[in-house]
């Protein structure tokens, strides 16, 4: 669980939020029932418009921040909640899927290699490690390390300048690495604080791999990285950030009405500068340069919104220079990135907010945001609407000709009389009318009492999948966009977090089995027979009791490898089977044919008790290569006998 700085806490809250008619001069109310005043998050109108200048963007921020500003600064003592009251997690930029083969041209040029696993195919997406078949770059360990492939043999390692590497992209003799970390407090993020002074930042190298690896130039921009996709050779980076000002707190003899005062002068006199994100640019020889990172005219808005938060959407072009990322800016909060070769799609269904602990509950809704990526430079924002419910991750997301499918979950279904409603899942379908993201059709019911645990699109087929009890895996016919339906529904025990497609009507489901009462039991394996919408089957599943994998919640750790019918994916033991389940740790490495899963063994890595494991792995030739924080190890595909191994200490 992330630890939120109380710089960060300022940067994430809001959303569009409806903004009340309060001001820095109004009468100051008790902590209690300042509390008790701050708006909660509500859906609003999302069309956007760009800010004329400067002047009129300050003017309208200071405005909106003013009903969320109290005796803490924004919410009430600053910690993130989720819409549930759950303290909110570090999203994992989620679920992708799809590993490629080599493109037929470069076959004779490189061995055959998996790619990342990608939800779209074109679409490149960050992760710890990469391969072009000649070369493999991994930051496992949160240093970028290089080795290649014909002798096995490590060629290279850079300390990221920005710090903690995180992800990377590949193209050509060139990564881009992604970073985020904590500093202390700078450029007046926060001076004064119960919780110390630490503000979050996002940082992105890119770096030359034609020889020892070296650094072109980094880019530090205040706010979280919320996640990137790749087209070809261009990237763009989502960041999130917000209103950096030095709240005043209650505290060294501070009663909480001069603090609640002090934040309200703060705001009514805070500089454009105090909300645009800052960035420092350093080149390859050191030099230095900063400044705002995107213009006001830049920026755009929705007709209300709380001005505590901002997505960034930067560029990058691999074979030029690095440059600030030409940002486009909407005022608006995100946390799901989903990405086509045309579209860049980011959500946010307002989990993130002030803590209100007198607010009323209010019907969760997901606002959705489209960018045109299609042309070279930086994306457009075409597009915008919301849906009601709340995204499971990326997955939720599909475009399909013209119209986007949108999985949620909401506690808005008819429940037992005198007790509050259920929760349901639907599948709404959107189409761009304008500058607005219209629903033309909608199935509702689905899973009541559950919520969504994986969803997966193929063309106009939808597969959902929901659990409290028991799995129902319904399939969804979605050719007419205007009428939805369900069309087959299955329900067996346990559930499946994941969600690949395999070919030939089948589709493979990793997650949890479980009792009849619905307590977990280890991981599962599952095959689905869905060549008939109308009546899916299970037809094998492959069981480890006690375990868990990585795949459940970053399917970036999923490997299904037709040409040799491998289905790979990491696992680790813990709970009460402990001994036999650290027996069976490790990467399991299954074959699928004839319809059944057999198990061709399990790689280890030679690493400590404490360390996390295998994280990834990838097939090039003959060989399969797995990743950890400890090292890389080369197996060969039939026996999965060592070929070599490299430590990374």
């Amino acid at each position: 669980m992330r630890r939120w700085s109380w710089g960060t806490r300022a940067a994430l809250f809001g959303g569009a939020a409806l903004v009340v008619g309060v001001s820095a001069a109004s009468a100051v109310p008790t902590g209690a029932e300042d509390r008790r005043a701050v708006p909660p998050i509500e859906a609003v109108p999302v069309d956007l418009v760009a800010f004329d200048t400067c002047d009129a963007a300050l003017a309208e921020l200071r405005t909106a921040i003013a009903p969320h500003v109290g005796v803490y600064g924004l919410g009430g003592h600053g910690f993130l909640t989720k819409a549930d009251g759950e303290v909110a997690m570090e999203s994992q930029a989620d679920a992708r899927a799809g590993s490629a083969r080599q493109a037929p041209g470069d076959a004779a040029a490189v061995p055959e290699h998996s790619r990342t696993n990608a939800h779209e195919s074109g679409v490149d997406e960050p992760d710890l490690v990469k391969t072009d078949g000649k070369r493999v770059v991994t930051v496992a360990d949160g240093r970028l390390r290089v080795l290649d492939v014909a002798t096995r043999q490590l060629t290279g390692t850079l300390d990221v300048p920005a710090g903690h590497a995180s992800q990377l992209l590949l193209h050509g003799d060139r990564a881009l690495v992604i970073g985020a970390g904590q500093g202390l407090a700078g450029r007046g993020i926060v001076v004064d604080g119960p919780a110390g002074g630490y503000a979050e930042d996002s940082s992105v190298t890119l770096v030359d791999l034609s020889g020892a690896p070296r650094v072109l130039g980094t880019l530090t921009v205040d706010g979280r990285y919320v996640d990137a996709r790749q087209v070809d050779g261009v990237v763009r980076v989502v960041v999130h950030s917000g209103p950096r000002l030095p709240w005043v707190y209650p505290m060294d003899g501070r009663s909480e009405a001069e603090s609640l005062i002090a934040n309200r002068e703060l705001v009514a006199t805070a500089p454009i500068e105090a909300w645009l994100p800052h960035y420092e640019l350093t080149d390859a020889d050191g030099a230095t340069s900063e400044g705002l990172l995107v213009a006001c005219d830049r920026v755009s808005h929705p007709e209300h919104h709380s001005a505590t938060s901002m997505l960034s959407v930067l560029t990058f072009d691999f074979p030029g220079d690095l440059g600030t990322g030409d940002a486009v800016t909407i005022m608006a909060d995100g946390d799901t990135v989903y990405g086509t070769g045309g579209s860049l799609y980011v959500a946010d269904d307002h989990h993130l907010r002030p803590m209100t602990r007198f607010a009323p509950d209010t019907p969760a809704s997901t606002a959705i945001h489209q960018f045109d990526v299609s042309r070279p430079g930086p994306p457009r924002h075409v597009a915008s609407g919301s849906v009601a419910g709340t995204l499971l991750n990326q997955y939720s997301l599909s475009e399909h000709q013209g119209h986007l499918r949108v999985a949620t979950t909401s506690g808005d279904a008819p429940g037992i009389p005198g007790q509050a409603p259920a929760t349901q899942s639907s599948v709404t379908v959107l189409k761009r009318d304008g500058t607005t993201l219209v629903e033309v059709g909608r199935l509702d019911g689905l899973g009541v009492g559950e919520r969504i645990y994986s969803v997966r699109f193929v063309g106009p087929v939808g597969y959902v999948v929901t659990f409290r009890q028991v799995d129902p895996l319904y399939t969804l016919d979605l050719s007419d966009p205007a009428r939805p339906r369900e069309v087959g529904e299955l329900k067996i025990t346990g559930y499946s977090a994941y969600l690949h497609p395999a070919g030939g009507g089948k589709l493979i489901g990793v997650g949890q089995e479980a009792t009849g009462q619905g307590r977990v039991t280890g991981t599962q394996v599952s095959l689905f027979d869905v060549s008939d919408p109308a009546a899916p089957t299970k037809v094998a599943g492959h069981h480890l009791p006690g375990a868990s994998s990585e795949v459940e919640f970053d399917p970036h750790a999923f490997l299904y490898w037709p040409a040799r019918d491998l289905v790979v994916l990491p696992v680790t033991g813990s709970g009460a089977a402990g001994r036999e389940v650290q027996a069976t740790g490790g990467l399991l490495v299954l074959r699928l044919g004839d319809g059944a899963f057999s198990a061709l063994g399990t790689v280890r890595h030679d690493g400590s008790a404490y360390d996390p494991g295998i994280r990834r792995a990838l097939v090039i030739g003959d060989d399969l290569w797995t990743v950890s924080a400890v090292g890389v190890q080369v197996s060969r595909i039939d026996g999965l006998a060592r070929q070599a191994w490299v430590p990374f200490t």
